[in-house]
């Protein structure tokens, strides 16, 4: 997306500076100015806790060794994609919806019209039988069935969307305009210059992520809704709520000592942690900003969605 620099930005590059000034980044994104930032951690797992929890991959060892890396400047998504704007690429290009959308009636947003013409059983049916709405809806009306159907199914739409592979996040992303982040872009945006532990610094909070902690209705809850879930830059839920998609495969880092059979051209990385945090996937280290999150990229998660990316002018 070409835009002006203006003089602004004109005088910040004939001044050398890292990174020039936009006036007006692309509409709900972020700008992470160029320059370098610590990425990845030196951290040991001294009381091996990965073998006590039955962990697939030794704790820490992925994210070493910690490292500066640099990077020009991009924009990002300020939150996750929602359900919202997910529906709008299945409607405008035509693309397989998720399929849970049936499960849950979000499918009945495509034909608002044909909602608005339906019979009161069919939308008692759909409010209580399908979206499983927690209202005792028996005697009502069939405009207050259509009224709570249609603010559910809003208030759904703020929801980020989820159980998508590597794949759809990929297209989605391209038919916006964007692409994915790379690992190296959504870290830096996390966990700001210095490297932070946490999006909010360096010591986990309770209750300040959507880690699964407290009860959504529809476990991920709507974007934004955790103010203390902020990044440096500004940038929501990178803590919890869903992971995320990024682009690259799950490798070792530079300089790494580390072996795997998973590294390679196997396994997509996600990153940040998720909702879905009962018994030890709860634990702090999965919301910790360097953590890497390796699945297999034709396979969905209910706790996986996407947050896209952009190249600064």
């Amino acid at each position: 997306m070409a835009q002006r620099h203006g003089l602004i930005g004109l005088l910040s590059l004939a001044l050398g500076l890292t990174s020039p000034v936009f006036a007006d980044a692309p509409k709900n994104m972020v700008l992470i100015p160029a320059g370098p930032f610590i990425m990845g951690s030196d951290k040991k797992d001294e009381r091996n806790l990965g073998k006590e929890f039955g962990s697939g991959k030794p704790w820490y060892l992925d994210e070493h060794p910690e490292h500066s890396e640099t990077l020009p400047a991009f924009y990002l998504d300020k939150y996750e994609v929602t359900h919202a704007q997910y529906r709008d690429f299945v409607l405008f290009a035509a693309y397989k919806a998720p399929d849970y959308w049936t499960e849950t009636g979000y499918v009945f947003t495509f034909n608002q019209a044909a909602l608005d013409a339906a019979p009161e059983e069919i939308l008692r049916k759909l409010a209580v039988g399908v979206a499983k709405i927690d209202m005792d809806l028996r005697k009502a009306s069939r405009e207050e069935l259509l009224k709570v159907i249609k603010e559910h199914f809003a208030e759904y739409g703020r929801v980020p969307v989820s159980q998508i592979t590597w794949q759809n996040a990929y297209d989605y992303c391209q038919w916006a305009g964007k692409r994915l982040p790379s690992e190296k872009e959504w870290e830096k945006a996390a966990r700001g210059e210095k490297g932070q532990e946490y999006v909010w610094g360096a010591k986990w909070q309770a209750g300040w992520t959507n880690s699964g902690e407290e009860e959504w209705v529809h476990g991920a809850a709507p974007v934004g809704s955790y103010a203390k879930d902020k990044s440096p830059y500004g940038i929501y839920d990178m803590a919890g709520n869903v992971s995320e998609w990024v682009d690259g495969w799950y490798q070792a880092y530079p300089k790494s000592t580390q072996t795997s059979r998973m590294f390679g051209q196997k396994y997509r990385v996600a990153r940040g942690g998720g909702w879905s945090g009962e018994g030890h996937y709860a634990l702090e280290l999965f919301h910790r900003g360097a953590y890497r999150l390796n699945l297999p990229l034709n396979k969905s998660f209910i706790d996986v969605g996407v947050r896209c990316a952009m190249d600064a002018p």
